[in-house]
This record gives C-alpha cells, sequence and structure tokens, in this order.
C-alpha cells in the first residue's frame, strides 16, 4: 500500500511537471527537458559504467542538456544555427581528451600497447561508442521535440507534443490493464518477458480511441492524420520500451536508477519516449508540413 501510494504521488508530480513544461512557455520546455536529457546521459552512464574521468563526464552531460537547450532556441528563432557550435566544441574536446587518458585497462578489455614504454594504454574505442552513443540515444533522439511545435503553425503550439507523451501514457495504461488482465502470449520474451501482444493490442487500441476523440475537439489535424500520430507514437514508443529493457538486461539491472520512488530512473519514464521523439518527427516533417 506504501509503494502505491509512493509511486502515485510521484507520477502525479512528474505528469504535472511535464504538462507544465509543454505547456507554459516554449523556455520553459527547453530548461526542464534540457535538464531532463542530462540526466538521462548521467543515469545512462552509470549504467554503462562509463569510465573516463570525472570532467569529461560532467562536460559530456552539460553537452547532451545544453543539445537539447540549443534545438529549442534555434527552433523558435531566438538563435541561428551557430548556436550549435559550443555542442559541437564539446564532442571534439571529449574526443581528442581519449588521447590523454592514462588509466588502468579495465578487465576483459583490450588494451593498445604503449611505444613510450608506459606499458599498455586504455583502448579509446569503447569510451568513444559509449559517449557517441549517449548523445545520439539520450540527447540527440528528445531533441528533436523542439522542433514539432513549429510545424502545424510558424508559432510554438503545445499541442503535438503534449499529445506525444499523452499518447504513450495511453498506451502503457492500456497495455497494463489488458495485459495483466489476460495476457497469455509473450511479445518479446528474451527481452521483457512480461509484456504480451494481448497488453501491445489493448494499448494500441487505447490510443487509437483516444485520437479520434482528439479529432472531435482538435481540427489542428484531420481525423485520419490524428489516427496516424496515435500510430506511429504507440508502435515506436513499444520498440523504445523494449529497447530499454534490452539495454539494461545487458547491464544486469531491474530500474535504470532510483531517482523516480516507485518508478525506478529517468530512462524508465523517458525510454518510450526516446524512440517516438524521431518516429514523430519524421512523421511530422515528410507527411503533415509536406
Amino acid at each position: 500500500m506504501k509503494n502505491l501510494i509512493q509511486r502515485t504521488l510521484t507520477g502525479i508530480v512528474y505528469v504535472g511537471v511535464i504538462v507544465a513544461a509543454i505547456c507554459v512557455h516554449p523556455l520553459l520546455f527547453a530548461a526542464v527537458f534540457g535538464l531532463i536529457a542530462g540526466l538521462l546521459i548521467h543515469e545512462l552512464y552509470a549504467l554503462m559504467k562509463y569510465d573516463a574521468p570525472v570532467w569529461v563526464r560532467r562536460l559530456e552531460i552539460t553537452g547532451g542538456a545544453y543539445l537539447f537547450v540549443a534545438s529549442c532556441l534555434f527552433a523558435g528563432d531566438y538563435a541561428g544555427h551557430e548556436i550549435y557550435i559550443p555542442y559541437i566544441i564539446i564532442l571534439l574536446v571529449s574526443l581528442i581528451s581519449g588521447l590523454y587518458i592514462r588509466h588502468s585497462t579495465p578487465a576483459g578489455e583490450a588494451a593498445l600497447p604503449d611505444d613510450s614504454g608506459g606499458g599498455k594504454l586504455p583502448n579509446p574505442v569503447n569510451r568513444w561508442g559509449m559517449m557517441l552513443f549517449g548523445q545520439c540515444y539520450c540527447a540527440g533522439t528528445i531533441s528533436l521535440l523542439c522542433f514539432i511545435p513549429y510545424m502545424i503553425s510558424q508559432v510554438y503550439d503545445p499541442l503535438p507534443v503534449l499529445m506525444i507523451f499523452i499518447f504513450i501514457w495511453l498506451n502503457d495504461t492500456g497495455a497494463f490493464l489488458i495485459g495483466t488482465w489476460m495476457g497469455k502470449h509473450r511479445l518479446f520474451q528474451r527481452v521483457s518477458p512480461h509484456k504480451s501482444w494481448e497488453g501491445f493490442w489493448g494499448g494500441l487500441f487505447a490510443v487509437v480511441a483516444a485520437s479520434l476523440l482528439f479529432a472531435c475537439f482538435f481540427e489542428e489535424l484531420r481525423w485520419y492524420q490524428w489516427l496516424l500520430f496515435a500510430l506511429i507514437t504507440a508502435v515506436s514508443a513499444t520498440w523504445g520500451d523494449l529497447t530499454e529493457s534490452l539495454l539494461k538486461r545487458a547491464c544486469g539491472v531491474k530500474d535504470s536508477g532510483k531517482l523516480l520512488p516507485g518508478h525506478g530512473g529517468m530512462l524508465d519514464r523517458f525510454d518510450s519516449a526516446l524512440l517516438a521523439s524521431p518516429a514523430v518527427y519524421v512523421y511530422f516533417e515528410f507527411v503533415i508540413r509536406n
């Protein structure tokens, strides 16, 4: 009972912060989600046991947060393309730092010969790979949210981004209720043994029904555009959830973190959005705008 209350209260605060950040003002959206992007990278580095000096990790986490903020400022015409130059510099510094990092090679990791006579050097490929994966998976994907509010009109419209999260939440709720009630056939047992096909179709039905209802009240999109929007969000969100489940399984953990009591970590809450964001961006760019 205590865990249920804790989970409920955390969920209410979480939803309230997300909705307020999206709806109140684009700069608040940039600030809150920029912080979230940084926290996602920080959590991912902890999961992967990212072996880099503290200053390098902090620089890269700051870079991920900066990428989101810069994308919001660029999308809203608050700044030009030069806003991305500091982020490019951060990536260059991170890559170049691999030349100067000398520490012990983790067990099982290939080492490079050191011609200076200092023994073995740590192989930088794993560290560079983790850095680039973190920037792409956590910051790059979610930064595409910045452009979606401007794709229906030239001014900031919070509705499309808000609907992404509403569709994700409805999909999760429908999948949980139907999956708990009648789930028998595993959706992807190798990665997530508790998810079922019945739950998947339950979540999809909830999202489709909601999209047709929203089409009656919000005329920014036609009913079939709302329907396709919902389908793309639900399917890509499910893949996002499974992708993070595979990541956690590879890292040998149940939850990505403990930042959100009763809900795990930030990656546990945003895993669906990390794949839904680029999928919806592509849909809006090539279908809605054109």
